[in-house]
């Protein structure tokens, strides 16, 4: 006879149609009903979720707690922290990039965190000082700078964290330094994530620091679609510094490009808001202004 005992635990592996779920340390291996396809519904890796503990047979998934954020690809769900590493000197940093990240991250409810690596070779005061003003956390990390890493390492503590930055920013390095203990038992996940070509179908949490870090080197992809960013409406309120502005434009209509009376485009022209933030914003409204609300499914 089977047991109904119940608990609840942390997807952070799916493979071949098994679920491993983390619950207060113990990883269970689990199926998931059948129910859940019928309603196109599937769980995926950091879901909270509610297991049925049965004696015989597989554990099941019987519910999917409520996401607070859910990204399709990589499928990954109730994201904290976005952790963008962006290169001092090579590869050159792309306020552009940076934008489109940050915008998504916010976009999805998740926290974007920018860390400017190899800061030893060339200094990022400018950049800091932008997206520090925009409302970001900004951290910036050299080598053997061991005072940075535990600062950056105490501010994920206790997250859901994912990283991400083009190969050679210093991803891996990053990694390893805020997380030593995972480089011996998890080799390739450095390997992977610092990889600009990889892709991968899957997505794995390890746990860290008392939360957890997600394996994601799909994220090397750059697309406004795959981060939802399609809604040229919704995309000023990306733009967390544009806020106090927003309401007093001209006109109630305005999209805060060139119109006259722009309370936005005062604010640049005056230098509060940075002129690189407003240009990535425009490039970004050109991009998804011509998109029908039928093309965003």
């Amino acid at each position: 006879m089977q047991s109904i005992n119940e608990t609840k635990g942390t997807i952070v592996k799916l493979t071949g149609g098994f679920y491993y779920v983390d619950t207060e340390g113990e990883i269970l291996e689990c199926k998931a009903r059948g129910a859940f396809r019928n309603k196109s519904q599937s769980p995926v890796v950091g879901d909270l979720v509610t297991v049925a503990l049965k004696s015989e047979g597989y554990h099941s998934i019987e519910e999917i707690h409520e996401r607070k954020n859910f990204l399709i690809r990589p499928a990954l769900s109730n994201i904290d922290v976005l952790v963008i590493v962006v290169s001092s000197v090579e590869p050159v940093p792309s306020t552009l990039i940076i934008d489109k990240l940050t915008s998504a991250a916010v976009s999805l409810g998740i926290s974007p965190y920018i860390v400017f690596s190899k800061t030893d070779l060339m200094g990022c005061d400018e950049l800091e000082e932008t997206y520090s003003k925009a409302g970001f956390e900004v951290f910036s990390c050299s080598k053997g700078d061991e005072k940075s890493v535990n600062v950056i390492r105490n501010a994920l503590k206790g997250k859901l964290v994912a990283f991400i930055g083009n190969s050679g920013v210093g991803k891996s390095t990053l990694i390893n330094n805020l997380y030593p203990d995972l480089q011996l038992e998890t080799g390739e996940i450095s390997q992977k994530l610092g990889r600009g070509r990889h892709t991968t179908r899957t997505v794995e949490l390890f746990k860290v620091n008392g939360g957890y870090i997600a394996d994601t080197p799909g994220f090397s992809t750059m697309d406004l679609e795959r981060y939802q960013l399609w809604d040229k409406q919704q995309l000023m309120y990306c733009f967390p510094e544009f806020e106090d502005y927003l309401t007093e434009c001209k006109f109630s209509s305005c999209m805060h490009i060139c119109e006259k009376g722009c309370a936005v485009l005062e604010a640049v022209n005056e230098g509060i808001i940075p002129k690189s933030r407003h240009e990535s914003y425009v490039e970004m409204y050109n991009e998804v202004k011509d998109i029908k609300p039928w093309e965003k499914n």
